[in-house]
């Protein structure tokens, strides 16, 4: 074993780091307003409010994140009248197609697990904040959201996750995150086996946070469950 192959290789990786974090948390928090619309859509009285949110689900769940990251990065360059909106300097850029990319997958995923939310809120806990006169945001503020939270945290613990990993498909267009940085080490030193283990471990690290922190969270919005 070189270890001290290992730990220059800790040291290289670990530059990515930040950029990893900036595009799962930038994914994430545009990703979470976007499904919050999305599930909203979703209940909506009005037909094709509801059919817009079922295939945009259907769209985003039913292919690959990778396609949608070329889709978005190679081909919105073929479109002409993008390259000469006001959109076209951020969808030129790497960074930016990335994140668009990764907040409407994880958008996608995190409608569903909102909707899933609110629905599993009791019924008569909604009827009996009706009885004694909530209605409309109120309602929504004082009973369903607070319950919805608790029920729908867990699972969006689980996206969170899942989108940190899925940043290391950013580096298929050049962004030099935690993975991009691996791959561009094993090009030039060929140690594919030590170099993609510490890329490993590094994300495991950034998962076991995630966890814990969402964990400690839960505790603390169930006193049920608190020891």
């Amino acid at each position: 074993m070189d270890w001290s192959f290992l730990f220059e290789t800790l040291k290289t990786l670990l530059a990515g780091v930040p950029l990893t974090l900036q595009l799962a948390t930038t994914a994430l928090c545009t990703g979470f307003v976007l499904a919050a619309c999305i599930a909203t859509l979703a209940e909506s009285a009005f037909a094709p409010a509801r059919w817009f949110s079922r295939l945009y689900v259907m769209l985003f769940q039913g292919t690959p994140l990778l396609v949608q990251i070329f889709v978005i990065y190679y081909g919105f360059g073929q479109i002409s009248f993008l390259r000469s909106s006001f959109a076209w300097p951020l969808l030129a850029q790497a960074y930016w197609c990335a994140i668009l990319a990764l907040s409407l997958n994880t958008s996608a995923y995190g409608a569903e697990i909102i909707r899933g939310a609110i629905a599993a809120v009791p019924e008569r806990e909604i009827e009996a904040g009706r009885a004694i006169g909530m209605a409309g945001l109120l309602l929504r503020r004082r009973v369903i959201w607070p319950q919805a939270l608790r029920y729908g945290l867990a699972n969006y613990g689980n996206e969170a996750i899942l989108l940190l990993k899925a940043t290391s498909l950013a580096s298929v267009i050049t962004l030099m995150d935690v993975t991009g940085l691996a791959y561009r080490l094993v090009s030039k030193t060929y140690r594919s086996e030590e170099i993609f283990t510490v890329a490993g471990l590094i994300y495991l690290a950034m998962t076991f946070v995630i966890a814990t922190c969402v964990h400690m969270l839960e505790g603390h919005l169930n006193p049920s469950r608190r020891v």
